[in-house]
């Protein structure tokens, strides 16, 4: 994992020069020294390589300004059934050292086991002493029946409201977003103030805040679309206002 975040680290300082994201142009510059200096087999230098491209891309789409980008934590991003792949009730992972076979716990995730998911692209990560293994899913679900719809509902999402929903059945609801609106302006005058400090102490806080912040904001969303479902109830189709440029817009609260 440090010789697959060193080697990110390498590209990134290459595609930061160059700012060059085409995968191929940058495999001539880079692969060579990916394998002789970094000594990374074939498929890990191909997949440090997507991931640095993907992380410019990501900051590029969010509206980031072009800055360098660092790999400080070590991680290492498998794709299935060539860097991992599920065999006998265990996982088995390509490694400098070749294939290892590892158990896994997966706590109450059992449905996604079942074989009727797809695994994608994983990221392996070190915490707190543990290993832990990200894996995307997706499953195929059969069209919706629109003739089964007995209720529909319109949401509009906002700042100050997180969402008013107004359905067929002529009820109306409003998530209140005054105090997100509040605290995420708080997190933006804090990240201010020690961006302006420009000290080892102070970026290390900024990373820890910014985790933190996404954290948060990953728990409100996830308890509002639950709330949105809940409230809609059984055979309701939700519709949702076109999201293009909701980013810019929240990045002025």
């Amino acid at each position: 994992m440090q010789a697959y975040r060193n080697g990110c680290n390498f590209v990134s300082d290459r595609v930061y020069q160059t700012r060059n994201l085409v995968q191929a142009s940058l495999h001539k510059g880079t692969y060579q020294d990916l394998r002789s200096v970094y000594d990374l087999r074939s498929q890990m230098a191909q997949s440090v390589m997507k991931t640095v491209i993907a992380r410019y891309k990501s900051n590029k789409t969010n509206g980031h300004d072009w800055s360098k980008v660092r790999f400080r934590k070590p991680e290492y991003d498998l794709v299935w059934n060539r860097d991992y792949s599920l065999l006998g009730g265990m996982f088995s992972v390509n490694t400098l050292q070749g294939r290892v076979k590892v158990p896994f716990e997966t706590k109450q995730m059992e449905q996604f086991f079942d074989g009727t998911w797809t695994f994608g692209t994983a990221k392996l990560v070190f915490r707190k002493g543990k290993f832990f293994l990200h894996i995307p899913v997706t499953k195929e679900f059969p069209d919706a029946d629109l003739n089964e719809v007995r209720n529909i509902v319109g949401v509009d999402l906002g700042l100050n409201f997180l969402a008013v929903t107004y359905d067929s059945r002529d009820l109306t609801a409003f998530y209140k977003g005054r105090y997100i609106k509040d605290k995420r302006a708080q997190y933006k005058r804090v990240r201010k103030s020690l961006q302006q400090k420009q000290t080892s102490s102070a970026r290390c806080r900024l990373r820890k805040i910014g985790n933190r912040e996404n954290r948060w904001m990953t728990h409100v969303n996830h308890a509002i679309s639950k709330a949105l479902v809940e409230q809609a109830g059984k055979n309701s189709l939700i519709v949702l206002e076109d999201l293009e440029g909701v980013r810019s817009a929240t990045e002025k609260v």
